[in-house]
């Protein structure tokens, strides 16, 4: 920060005058720094008054019904004075301080609920004390900066610059995210909506299979068996009946195949049965490409993360069969420490990227919403090589296996 600038000039008998200041001469932000700490009083006088008259309501209240609702609303009110002060922190002082994660939603959640989350809301709490403690420090800053613009103007921009360090300190302290689990909320709440879009995509999905595929086969099917009934009731049973039924039992098959599939893409029934080894053996054998699945788990893990770890897999080894022109693949699946690893690698052509439109994107959100890690390693030539880590849990005694 450079200092006000200093003139002489001589008098009337040519003796030099004392210096006088400069003090439009400061930096931008030293007069930045100087509105704020005026404005210090006003502000704080605001965040007192409405503290100390709504913690008075609320506690004196709270021997009766509307005490502890008007205590939550009194939060909610001080994480709004908390929003003001970020905000004009940031924009006088140049403090680098993100906003809380808002209070989180919950569905079907009743009145006493909703009531203990907001009364237990670390957030308001904070704004709340930072309004309390901050009318003295109001009343000196504002009090000092006065006087420093009009005595003090030699030492101004240091006084300035202390001052409005003070208040960064205080700001950060006790109006910025205080730990990393209201940022991991905030985080969860936007994973949030990628879960339940790709399910909503899913059942799209589902829905689409279903209506073009078992149901079209079976409505055929209906369609065949009533001419056959008909042909038999007019006592025509010739090759034409035949024919018909014939048909008819191919359609069911056709039918029952297409269900398999669409079941085994829900949830595959030996995932269910048998866990996660078979599952992957079953999919290695299904794909185009030669592939050597090796699954070394101590345990199964619980149902969600070995469904997430298996369709992990059938989305790789689906790319590798429609994009990489691989001869070889293979698929390792461990457990180390708190995280189930999966690794599955091809010697193809390489070239995959997260963002090459092959669906690893989407995989990569779908893990990170779930608190997994997915990267993915393939130079030109290959080979390609896509790691996966999801959290272990283990599977309740209950789910069995």
């Amino acid at each position: 920060m450079s200092t006000p600038t200093i003139e002489s000039a001589p008098g009337p008998s040519g003796e030099p005058t004392p210096p006088r200041p400069r003090l439009l001469a400061m930096e931008g932000q030293t007069w930045r720094e100087v509105s704020y700490l005026l404005a210090n009083l006003p502000c704080t006088i605001v965040g007192f008054v409405y503290a100390v008259t709504t913690l008075a309501l609320g506690g004196g209240l709270a021997v009766t019904v509307i005490g502890l609702p008007l205590l939550a609303v009194a939060l909610g009110g001080a994480r709004l004075l908390g929003r003001f002060e970020r905000g004009r922190a940031r924009a006088l002082l140049r403090v680098r301080v993100e906003e809380p994660s808002p209070l989180p939603r919950r569905r079907g959640a009743g009145f006493l609920a909703g009531l203990w989350q907001a009364l237990s809301d670390p957030v308001g709490w904070r704004a709340m004390l930072f309004s309390l403690v901050r009318l003295p420090w109001g009343v000196l800053t504002f009090s000092v900066t006065l006087v420093g613009l009009l005595v003090l103007w030699p030492v101004l921009p240091f006084l300035i610059r202390l001052l409005s360090d003070a208040d960064r300190a205080m700001v950060r302290g006790l109006l910025s995210p205080s730990d990393e689990l209201e940022k991991r909320i905030a985080e969860l709440e936007s994973d949030r909506g990628v879960v339940v879009d790709t399910a909503a995509a899913d059942l799209r999905r589902i829905e689409r299979d279903l209506h073009d595929g078992a149901q079209a086969r079976l409505v055929n099917l209906a369609m065949g068996l009533g001419l056959a009934k008909e042909k038999l009731a007019e006592g025509t049973a010739d090759a034409t009946v035949a024919a018909m039924v014939d048909e008819a039992h191919g359609e069911v098959k056709l039918a029952l195949q297409e269900l398999r599939d669409l079941a085994r893409g829900i949830h595959p029934a030996v995932l269910t049965d048998r866990g996660l080894g078979a599952a992957l053996s079953s999919l290695a054998a299904r794909c185009t490409v030669p592939v050597r699945a090796t699954v070394e788990l101590p345990e199964r893990p619980a149902a969600a993360i070995e469904g997430i770890a298996y369709f992990t897999v059938s989305e790789l080894l689906q790319n590798i069969s429609k994009h990489s022109r691989a001869r070889t693949a293979s698929v390792d699946v461990w457990r180390s420490g708190d995280r189930l690893l999966l690794r599955v690698e091809d010697d193809g052509r390489g070239g995959a990227r997260l963002d090459g439109g092959s669906g690893l994107a989407g995989l990569a959100e779908r893990l990170d919403a779930v608190d997994g890690v997915f990267t993915v390693d393939s130079p030109a030539g290959g080979p390609t090589v896509a790691t996966a880590e999801l959290p272990w849990r283990a599977r309740p005694a209950a789910e069995g296996g």
